[in-house]
């Protein structure tokens, strides 16, 4: 018997740790190099983690449901006897140098993002797999029906090709109304106990954290003058186009900053992260080179954020190097705040409710519609100087008719 332990990989995202969602394999199955074994949520989304060698599944080490740090031990793999032969190229010559050394935690193969169809023959968590009646849904989709407590068997499948969509999923539940109601709780626990951060609540608390005894933050506030928009203008492509014109004005905003090397890397693209609220906690998204992007296009990446964000299908590159961030939090309350940034970004700008305000005019006052900006920079690398030109900028921006 040649056991090999195989770690939890860091998914490229830098993370200290991840939850099992659900396993593919049982104790006892045997797996191919590169056939997925399980479904691992990080805090932006869900992936899947295949088999780095073949062999006989001996031990997996963490349930269903599981947090495990990352290059903890994660199943054991008895390589003798399995079709060791598939391995091929680099992967096996990886796993002839390792011998019987345990696994170094890096992932052999393809990482499957969460928007990826999963097929297999039987529901999540299911120990043995059936011939007939195979399912095809997306690990984000198991996930919530996990969740909901529901059967993917007993969904009706209506995207294309057969496959389960989340839709499916909460239709299955009874309606989208109660499939809300039940999605926001992950654990059932009675009132007053204590319930453990997961997932993006967790990642929250995390990088929230880091913010606080990393950063010296300071905001700065203000308001754009929308009354001569022109009829139809899209306000968060707008907000949009106005960090792009920001950054071009002072580009000290747009980059990252490293507190230990007490160095600053400055960005030319533009990708502005959105921070979207969900049930589940922050999901920060990117819509990648704003400044190139025409009001069409920045419209169509918002709304595919918004339904992937949805549907938990957010795939881990579309939410990783972003440059600023836009926190449009006046879309449900709120005209100021102190947008925290998350390092090692430097910039957070943040968008209030829109307002009628009485402004003074020549000969009199008038009522104006005006968006209330908040800005908040790291002051460790940004002086307010550079600071206050890049909200001039952003607010000339808006103030354009156009």
């Amino acid at each position: 018997m040649t056991v090999k332990t195989f770690n939890l990989p860091d998914l490229g995202e830098g993370l200290p740790e991840a939850e099992i969602v659900n396993w593919l394999v049982a104790e006892g199955d045997m797996v191919e190099v590169d056939q997925p074994m399980l479904s691992v949520e990080t805090a932006k989304a869900v992936v899947e983690v295949p088999a780095p060698y073949a062999g006989r599944i001996s031990r997996i080490h963490a349930p269903d449901g599981t947090i495990l740090p990352t290059h903890s031990p994660l199943v054991d793999i008895d390589t003798a006897g399995g079709a060791a032969g598939a391995a091929s190229g680099a992967a096996a010559e990886a796993a002839a140098e390792e011998g019987a050394r345990e696994d170094s935690g890096t992932v052999v193969g393809k990482m499957m993002s969460s928007d990826e169809v999963l097929q297999d023959a039987d529901i999540a968590g299911r120990s043995r797999r059936r011939k007939a009646g195979k399912i095809k849904a997306a690990p984000a989709v198991r996930a919530l029906a996990k969740e909901l407590d529901v059967a993917l068997e007993d969904c009706r499948a209506t995207g294309r090709h057969g496959r389960i969509v989340a839709d499916d999923v909460r239709a299955a539940a009874g309606s989208r109304a109660t499939a809300s109601a039940r999605h926001t709780p992950r654990l059932q626990l009675p009132p007053g106990q204590p319930e453990p951060l997961r997932g993006p609540r967790r990642a929250m608390a995390q990088s929230m954290s880091a913010s606080r005894d990393h950063v010296s933050q300071c905001t700065l506030f203000d308001d754009a003058d929308i009354h001569y928009w022109v009829p139809g203008q899209d306000i968060t492509a707008r907000l949009l186009r106005s960090i792009a014109a920001g950054c071009q004005a002072e580009p000290a905003l747009n980059g990252f900053f490293d507190g230990g090397s007490m160095s600053r890397q400055l960005e030319e693209r533009v990708d502005v992260a959105i921070a979207v609220d969900t049930p589940e906690g922050l999901i920060v998204p990117v819509i990648r080179d704003v400044g190139r992007k025409s009001a069409r296009e920045l419209r169509d990446g918002l709304n595919a954020i918004k339904q992937a964000t949805r549907d938990r299908s957010v795939k881990p590159e579309d939410m990783r190097d972003f440059t600023i961030t836009l926190s449009n939090f006046g879309m449900m309350a709120g005209r100021y705040a102190t947008p925290v940034i998350v390092p090692p970004t430097i910039a957070i700008l943040g968008a209030g409710g829109l307002r009628h305000d009485v402004v003074p005019v020549m000969g009199g006052i008038e009522t104006h519609r005006r968006i209330p900006l908040s800005l908040t920079f790291d002051h460790r690398c940004v002086t307010g100087g550079e600071a206050c030109r890049f909200l001039a900028a952003v607010i000339k921006d808006l103030q354009r008719h156009d």
